[in-house]
């Protein structure tokens, strides 16, 4: 072909290539995990752009731990919030709620909620807008956007009628709130001391949510509100569980607020507000937030169904709202010694979930966001004594174990610069040698009223004995048993920073599994301070039975594997687990099982789980999505195991393979360089096809099912040849 005609179609080609990775964002879908009764994924249809310091929502529940802000089954909506609410089980915080009202202002307006329709309703990453149904049946739309920091409500409002929006600026009767009106200005400012898990941490007087409102209206009367007492025309409150209206002029059609949130001051959120969006318009601000979106979900691009590509795109955006950014423009609010520092902070970090897998993903898919996201822990430890187990936005003391010592050693075995290594050490080894206040005597119960920081639990008695006594320590063995594998993990960091007797000692600790292993019942057993065997064989055990932890040794499957007899016995083991439906996927400390048959020789067991899984467990849907995404590590195992690997045991170089999802996906490291790329090539992939026949690195015959890091960040190409029967050879 003349190559004068070759170029347009070359053209075509690039064009119709970068439209694709410019509008995955379209394939997300916010409202998947929303759905259901209990085991579901119980996620919120967040508007933010990537790492949102905010995040907006639409409100169908009374927001309170436990309960989340959004369920779909609901049928109507309370309002519109700028939240802080990481996942249902911890508090939202520092938040503020508007909602759009017509008629009279009567104190019952504030309680008022409006039914809504699902088919109405279009949430994306970057824009959600709903119709709600007044008294009158008219319709009041409302669509948001958001930036980082700020957020942007635009109502319309229906004809013949005196709008009016309600401003939330406290929500909880014992918790201060203050709010002001400035009508010349068009402006509404406030703040609130509201942290629902705020008896689960220590006190901080000076924590704030500050925010900053400004209309594009004039106000044609206003006032304010203590609880349900309504008091016209005053401009300023302060008390518990207070807020404000403003109303416009009848027949106003369209009004525009522009919210500014801040943790630091009045004066930040209007700086917030003057660098985010100024003068934008909404649709300026929309595009904007998409195109960051469409930036991060293009690092990953797959070859598969609309289906496909919006179960993968809708786990990827889950994957990319946590741990969120806390620093604003070069300073942040530290909850931990409740002072303001310059520098750069997130917050939000579920660690006990995203060990596993939603971390390890970043450092593939957010690398220029992981070296702050390990310095933010660091400095917890500066600010507070200790790093955080799960802060909210401090100590919490929920879950076990120290993981933040996973995320750390993972990133300093993978390369991660830009961290203060010897202070990650220091912070490591304090979790791994200083037992908590009254650890001796306390049981650290869950979700008991704050009284100390806690660290790792019974970490006195686990020096001592070797493991953690289950008449001493709520969840023993689980804590003896993720004690060990966060043994491991400062021992990497040790090593890093030359420290080769702390190294041994915490790697001969790290075997400390061994001594809550019950060789008569072949099971991880609770044992008590003396030495014996407890009775209650499910005692001591986090969220789950004996079977959830059986295979908790991630750090040492080869020393787990001689524990219980060898090879054989523990695919017996594994066989029973899966066969006998103790295998919940549902919750996280199994989350690697499915990858354990590639280290006894049996990877196509692996394969034939992972698919099951993957397919059965991850739908297009509301209810797409089966339990607790918990800041994104359900989506990140989901992530993993459609590309084809999965990091087993983070803190080591090591990925597992699976089986691939797509014909072709590929991982692209660099945005501004779409050369430098690892791809995933599975022929004859497809529903049936779901078993490896041979696979090639860079057309070398991969020796075993497990690749490294360095194979995937140096780029090259992985390649599957696929078929429907199991290969039994490697």
């Amino acid at each position: 072909m003349n190559k004068h005609l070759l170029f347009p179609f070359i053209l075509l080609l690039v064009f119709f290539e970068t439209s694709v990775a410019q509008q995955l964002s379209e394939y997300a879908n916010p409202l998947i995990g929303t759905k259901g009764l209990f085991l579901y994924g119980r996620t919120t249809p967040f508007v933010t752009p990537p790492f949102g310091m905010t995040h907006w929502t639409p409100v169908t529940r009374k927001s309170r731990i436990a309960v989340p802000l959004y369920n779909y089954f609901d049928t109507r909506i309370r309002g519109f919030r700028a939240s802080h609410k990481p996942a249902m089980w911890m508090g939202d915080y520092g938040h503020v709620t508007l909602k759009p009202a017509i008629g009279k202002i009567k104190s019952k307006a504030l309680k008022r909620t409006y039914y809504f329709s699902h088919c109405s309703e279009k949430s994306k990453p970057y824009s959600y807008s709903v119709s709600l149904i007044t008294q009158k049946l008219s319709k009041i739309k409302t669509e948001m956007t958001a930036t980082a920091r700020c957020g942007m409500l635009k109502f319309t409002f229906p004809k013949n009628e005196k709008p009016a929006v309600f401003i939330e600026a406290s929500e909880l009767n014992d918790s201060t709130g203050w709010i002001k009106i400035n009508a010349d200005k068009k402006e509404i400012i406030g703040w609130n001391k509201d942290r629902q898990s705020s008896h689960l941490g220590p006190p901080l007087p000076n924590f704030k949510g500050y925010f900053v409102i400004q209309f594009n209206e004039v106000f044609e009367s206003f006032g304010v509100y203590e609880k349900e007492v309504l008091k016209q025309d005053s401009t300023e409150q302060t008390a518990d569980a207070c807020g404000a209206w403003v109303r416009f002029a009848k027949d106003t059609k369209h009004v525009q607020a522009r919210v500014a949130t801040s943790f630091i001051s009045i004066e930040q959120a209007r700086e917030n507000l003057q660098k985010e969006i100024a003068d934008k318009n909404f649709e300026t601000v929309a595009d904007e937030t998409k195109q960051q979106w469409n930036n991060y979900l293009s690092r990953l691009e797959i070859e598969g169904s609309k289906k496909q590509r919006g179960i993968f795109y809708s786990a990827m955006y889950h994957t990319l709202l946590f741990p969120r950014t806390f620093s604003e423009y070069g300073k942040y609010y530290s909850a931990f010694d409740d002072k303001i520092h310059t520098g750069v902070s997130y917050n939000d970090y579920s660690l006990w979930d995203t060990y596993r897998a939603e971390h390890p993903l970043l450092i593939l898919t957010a690398p220029e966001h992981v070296a702050g996201m390990v310095q933010s822990l660091i400095q917890m430890y500066e600010e507070g004594g200790y790093m955080p187990k799960w802060p909210n936005p401090t100590y919490t003391g929920i879950m076990i174990g120290t993981h933040a010592d996973a995320v750390i050693a993972d990133a300093v075995v993978k390369g991660v610069k830009g961290f203060d290594l010897q202070k990650a050490y220091e912070a490591c080894m304090k979790d791994a040698m200083v037992p908590s206040g009254n650890d001796s005597v306390n049981r650290w119960a869950d979700r008991e009223p704050f009284t100390f920081i806690e660290a790792r639990a019974g970490l006195y008695w686990l020096k001592k004995l070797g493991y953690v006594p289950v008449d001493k320590t709520n969840e023993s063995v689980s804590n003896t048993l993720e004690g060990a594998y966060d043994d491991f993990c400062v021992a990497q960091v040790a090593r890093a920073n030359g420290k080769p007797d702390d190294y041994n000692l915490l790697m001969k600790r790290s075997k400390n599994y061994v001594n809550v292993y019950n060789h008569a019942t072949g099971m991880m057993a609770p044992r008590k301070a003396d030495g014996s065997w407890y009775k209650n064989t499910r005692e001591g055990f986090t969220e789950g039975s004996p079977w959830t932890y059986l295979f908790g040794v991630q750090h040492d499957i080869p020393g787990l594997i001689d524990l219980m007899g060898g090879k054989e016995n523990f695919i017996k083991k594994l066989n029973q687990n899966f066969r006998g439906v103790h295998y919940i996927h549902m919750n996280e400390p199994g989350h690697h099982y499915t990858y354990l048959y590639d280290y006894v020789g049996q990877p196509w067991r692996t394969q034939y789980l992972v698919n099951l899984n993957r397919r059965f467990l991850y739908r297009n849907n509301p209810d797409g999505m089966d339990g607790d995404d918990d800041c994104g590590q359900m989506s990140a195992w989901y992530v993993f195991s459609a590309l084809g690997f999965y990091p087993v045991t983070p803190g080591t170089d090591v990925y597992a393979i699976g089986t691939p999802q797509f014909a072709k996906a590929t991982i692209y490291f660099e945005p501004a360089n779409r050369e430098k790329k690892f791809e995933i090539i599975a022929r004859h992939v497809s529903v049936r096809n779901i078993y490896i026949q041979a696979v090639t690195l860079n057309g070398k015959k991969l020796a075993e099912p497990f690749l490294h890091h360095a194979d995937i960040i140096n780029g090259g190409t992985l390649e599957f040849e696929m078929g429907p029967k199991p290969k039994k050879s490697w």
